[in-house]
């Protein structure tokens, strides 16, 4: 399987003259080392399936296995740098958000003299790393995905279930998506590596490129809601030829850890990739006035975004590189409904959306617009119905439970002033929900709250959180509503709802700018790598839609060589008019550089223009 867009940047660029250089799988013509590698593209690429863990299949046996594994032994996490293992004096535990008197991991951050130290085995390792062939690296990654997808599957989604309170759902389909990076970006390597530079006569010179890792280290800063994407962030850049220090969240420290060790029994090099656990604004810290800095991948909010790229802005003079910032923020997320929409379609899909993972999706709906028409009696009643009725167990490994506690205590206290807050604004009601509880776990449950004013901070401010709100828009303010909505809310995703064409095509156009993804008559949640690549632009992130070459080509330095067959001698052009014997070059020995001609010569020898 070949993405559209990776076949536009193959096909279209591609030299249309034979290849000098021929495919990994068919030989070389060349009697030297080939400096660049081409592939072969002959293989059908598909997402990882979901499993479905019905009662007593093998699946669920081994699931609960795993379950009672991760519960039964508190893991030691280390800090691994250059395959070493160290342990820092303080000792941290990562805790189930649902029940925090249960530990499932201990670990400890890495002072700054070991950040230091994984930062200078990043940049040795990065020298040897970058001469392993593209073959050789994509072999690993591929190991890398029948490991995840086999031995290691239950193991990384148990713990991404009891660590980071995700229902069985939530944990599959976030391991398979970890399983489709692994996959997929080898496929879209090779695409890229199939790119010739034009060469207009074969045998004059030989135009090739070379895909290169950027000299120094690359700082990957994860995540806590998304195991998948929390290994993508140091594993695609070392694919393309980097080393990198992963910083991972202290909310997700065991299900990365699992991932890690998984890379490297399938063959990632001591040093290449380093597990780094740290305090943030120490590593941030670090990394950021360190010369060889190469790039910053980050996924988290846009306000730590906004941080880490003022600190580097504060050093642009002592760099050694221009360093590639690539972040994801998340920001707004919407479904707006028309009149002509199924009302079924949007509460289901809205609810969904808003409610699964407790709202803490980069992706997860935080605005509903709804209009007059279709809000009293069609769409109110079953929204507020529903989620009244989901169950926000106690044990997110329950199979009833829709969703579970949020991640850890500073969400709990940030999502508890959005309440407080909620409840006290005049132009704000809650209808379902509101509570929350933090005895035993950090429990919010699911609400939905009318807005009535579009400039209350709560139509525009990326919550987190699950927590909705709706506003109802007068059917005759269709326009001057999409207008405002495109104004406020700048997310990763949003979502149409409509049967009537017109309208649809307008929403292409009125949301072109302000959302990275679009969705028709689908939920803002669940887009698939390869499938529907995401990233977002404006202040929510760089837009560098995971899931696509586009974003392989961010850690890159691509290296153009040129071989020329035909050497020239001559100094000066044929318009100049300067006899041969002038130059002090036998006839026979010139080779003009330019192939185009501008005249002819006269009886004396001289250009004639």
């Amino acid at each position: 399987m070949m993405s559209k867009v990776a076949h536009g940047i193959v096909s279209n660029m591609r030299s249309i003259l034979p290849r000098l250089e021929a495919s990994v799988k068919g030989g070389s013509t060349s009697k030297r080392p080939e400096l660049s590698e081409h592939f072969t593209l002959d293989e059908m690429v598909a997402n990882e399936k979901l499993l479905q863990y019905d009662e007593g299949s093998k699946e669920r046996t081994e699931l609960e296995t795993a379950l009672l594994g991760v519960l039964n032994r508190v893991e030691h996490v280390p800090i691994v740098i250059n395959g070493q293992e160290f342990q820092a004096k303080e000792d941290f535990q990562q805790v189930l958000p649902y029940d925090i008197q249960q530990p499932i991991a201990h670990y400890g951050h890495a002072h700054r003299v070991l950040i230091q130290m994984a930062i200078d085995k990043c940049v040795e390792e990065q020298v040897k790393w970058d001469k392993v062939r593209l073959s050789d690296r994509i072999d690993i990654w591929e190991r890398a995905a029948m490991l995840i997808a086999g031995r290691y599957r239950y193991n990384i989604i148990a713990a991404t279930m009891l660590g980071q309170g995700k229902t069985l759902r939530q944990a599959e389909m976030d391991v398979a998506e970890l399983v489709d990076f692994m996959r997929i970006n080898p496929v879209f390597l090779r695409e890229l590596a199939n790119y010739e530079p034009i060469r207009d006569i074969q045998n004059k010179c030989r135009n090739s490129m070379r895909l290169r890792g950027l000299s120094g280290f690359v700082a990957a800063i994860s995540p806590f809601n998304f195991t998948g994407i929390a290994a993508n962030l140091p594993y695609t850049p070392a694919l393309m030829g980097n080393s990198v220090i992963w910083k991972p969240s202290d909310s997700a420290i065991l299900s990365n850890y699992f991932v890690f060790k998984a890379l490297r029994e399938a063959g990632v090099p001591d040093g290449v990739v380093n597990f780094v656990p740290a305090e943030e604004t120490t590593f941030a810290s670090v990394v950021t006035q360190h010369p060889k800095l190469a790039g910053i991948n980050f996924t988290g909010t846009s306000t730590v975004l906004k941080v880490l790229w003022q600190l580097v802005a504060q050093n642009i003079n002592f760099y050694q590189n221009y360093p590639r910032l690539v972040g994801e923020g998340g920001g707004k997320n919407f479904h707006f409904v028309h009149s002509s929409a199924e009302p079924e379609t949007a509460v289901a899909c809205t609810i969904r959306s808003a409610f699964e993972y407790a709202g803490q999706k980069c992706s997860s709906c935080s605005m509903l617009y709804v209009p007059e028409s279709l809000w009293q009696n069609h769409i109110r009643e079953p929204l507020l119905e529903i989620t009244a009725s989901l169950v926000v167990r106690q044990d997110a490994t329950y199979c009833d439970s829709f969703c579970s506690a949020v991640i850890n205590r500073r969400a709990y206290d940030r999502i508890y002033m959005w309440l407080r807050y909620i409840d006290q604004s005049p132009s704000c009601q809650i209808l379902v929900g509101g509570s929350c509880d933090k005895r035993r776990g950090y429990y919010v449950d699911p609400t939905v709250v009318l807005v009535k004013d579009l400039d209350n901070i709560i139509c525009r401010e990326e919550l987190l959180a699950p927590i909705l709100g709706v506003y109802v828009y007068p059917d005759h303010k269709l326009k001057e509503t999409m207008d405002k909505v495109a104004q406020i809310n700048h997310g990763l995703t949003g979502s149409v709802f409509a049967q009537d064409q017109n309208f649809i095509e307008e929403a292409y156009d009125a949301f072109r700018v302000n959302v990275g993804n679009l969705n028709v008559n689908d939920k803002s949640t669940g887009l698939m790598v390869g499938q529907q690549p995401f990233g977002a632009g404006h202040m929510t992130g760089t837009s560098d839609k995971l899931g696509t070459p586009h974003s392989l080509l961010r850690w890159t330095s691509p290296q153009v060589i040129k071989e020329s067959y035909k050497t020239h001698r001559n100094i000066f052009y044929p318009y100049m008019q300067i006899n041969d014997q002038e130059q002090g070059i036998a006839q026979s020995d010139m080779v003009s550089q330019d192939e185009s001609s501008f005249g002819h010569f006269n009886s004396d020898g001289n250009k004639v223009v």
